[in-house]
């Protein structure tokens, strides 16, 4: 049995959709941003050690013209062709089906935190095969490929269609331990089509885990963040850091990466107990010091012992939500954090010598001038505290997503400028609510402190090697790219 996973290549304007790896979705002139699919990839490993032939395509990161990505699939002849999606471009997936589907003998399946909201709605509106849904699809995956070609039972989360009608196996059932799926076959997924401005390279990807374990104040629920709603069912599960040691030293010594970025929604730095036999791992095989590591962070866990951990375990750089600089706009959200909090943790881990990437959102509908001028005098007090070489922050205009709490209010309180079933406007190149400040004039504007001559002189005063320089041209050639998306 033939399967290939594949995201067909998509443009718009010239631009290139972020979507495998990613919970918010645009289209970017960024060349630089390239984020490697772990779940997607988990599935192609499992499959191919299951003795499926598999076929990982994809055409959006390899930069394939339609052509060349026809000529690659029709070579291959899959029996099932998988494809991962997101609310912008669910209806290009659905004709890209319909059309794929003439005149050849295959089943589609589609995966994507939309299609794990609104599994009926693809069902019913497209020639799908089978929708796989939550965020252990790469364990659905091999369920469905079992079902086919051994007639075993299906597993939860799959809805197909029998004599006519559209079925499902009711709830997807999460893998409860995670140590049991294998490290991914970096060749079989073409690893080294992916990157990120911000990362030393080589660099790759991995996940320490599955959803948010939160804070103090228990585990994240943003009411924006479609994966812990809709993939991770607002849970989370860690991976043992002997697992995750194993891998990054698989990685060190079989692909001298020389980064790995945990996308883990908090990474692992929520959990103490995991932070400390995770830097006993490490050290014990020598890793500290051979490879930089960066996470994904609350900030409301960065206190004196986690930083330290983290500074000794050898990790550079820290990715943390702000997401506004305003106490009832977080309250709101249900981010469990307080602006003081946030202030507390950046601040804290820069006294560590660690690097900040800080993630904004603006355009909130009940934010007015003075708010939007509060959150981006807090992003410039953090910027220009301590800055070292890489501090950064990325701001993007707030776009809900079906299946996210936010989304159901902004229906119900009629916050919506667009149809909200218009999901083809929903990706983040215009306002979809109703603002009173401008959000793309505060996107620019937040995106412009990098540009300040206080933050350049800081930064080019910590600049420590070649390599640094390198990384310097490539970020600011990113960050000028991200600016031409708003």
């Amino acid at each position: 049995m033939r399967i290939c996973i594949a995201y067909p290549p998509i443009l718009k304007n010239g631009r290139y959709p972020l979507l495998g790896q990613n919970r918010q979705f645009r289209y970017s002139s960024s060349e630089a941003v390239r984020i490697y699919p772990i779940v997607p990839a988990t599935a192609a490993t499992i499959l191919h050690q299951a003795g499926y032939d598999v076929l990982f395509l994809d055409g959006i990161n390899q930069r394939l013209n339609p052509e060349s990505f026809k000529e690659k699939l029709d070579a291959f002849n899959p029996d099932l062709l998988v494809m991962e999606t997101k609310t912008p471009i669910i209806r290009q997936h659905w004709d890209y089906i319909g059309r794929i589907k003439k005149g050849r003998e295959i089943k589609c399946v589609l995966v994507g935190d939309h299609v794990s909201a609104l599994p009926e709605e693809t069902m019913k509106h497209s020639s799908t095969d089978y929708v796989i849904t939550g965020g252990d699809h790469d364990i659905g995956l091999l369920s469905l490929c079992r079902h086919l070609s051994e007639g075993l039972p299906l597993c939860g989360g799959i809805w197909y269609r029998e004599n006519g009608q559209i079925k499902n196996t009711g709830e997807p059932v999460p893998i409860p331990d995670l140590d049991k799926l294998p490290l991914i076959d970096r060749e079989l997924t073409g690893w080294e089509n992916y990157g990120e401005a911000y990362l030393y390279k080589p660099c790759t990807y991995i996940m320490s885990g599955r959803g948010c374990g939160g804070g103090p104040r228990g585990v994240g629920t943003c009411g924006f963040c479609v994966w812990q709603h809709n993939f991770w069912n607002c849970k989370a599960r860690l991976r043992s850091p002997q697992s995750v040691a194993e891998e990054i030293e698989q990685l060190v010594n079989k692909y001298k990466v020389k980064e790995v970025f945990d996308d883990n929604e908090g990474g692992a730095v929520w959990n103490k107990k995991w932070m400390r036999e995770f830097y006993s791992e490490m050290k014990d095989r020598g890793l500290p010091g051979r490879v930089m590591l960066s996470t994904n962070a609350r900030a409301d866990t960065l206190d004196e012992e986690t930083c330290k951990l983290l500074k000794d375990t050898g990790f550079r750089l820290l990715k943390v939500g702000l997401e506004s600089g305003n106490n009832k706009t977080l309250q709101k959200l249900n981010k469990k954090e307080t602006v003081e909090d946030i202030k507390a943790g950046v601040k804290n881990a820069k006294d560590h010598g660690l690097i900040v990437m800080l993630t904004i959102m603006v355009g909130y509908p009940w934010e007015t001038l003075e708010d939007a001028e509060k959150t981006y005098q807090v992003a410039r007090e953090l910027m220009l505290y301590k800055t070292k070489f890489g501090d950064s922050l990325q701001a993007s205009v707030i776009v809900p997503y079906p299946g996210t709490p936010l989304y159901e209010e902004a229906v119900e309180k009629g916050w919506f400028i667009v149809d909200p079933k218009d999901y083809e406007k929903l990706d983040m190149s215009q306002p979809v609510l109703k603002t009173h400040p401008v959000p793309l004039e505060w996107c620019d504007r937040m995106w412009g402190i990098h540009k300040e001559p206080m933050f350049i002189t800081k930064s080019m005063l910590t600049l420590r090697s070649f390599n640094d320089l390198k990384l310097a041209y490539t970020g600011y050639k990113s960050v000028s790219g991200h600016k031409k998306d708003f």
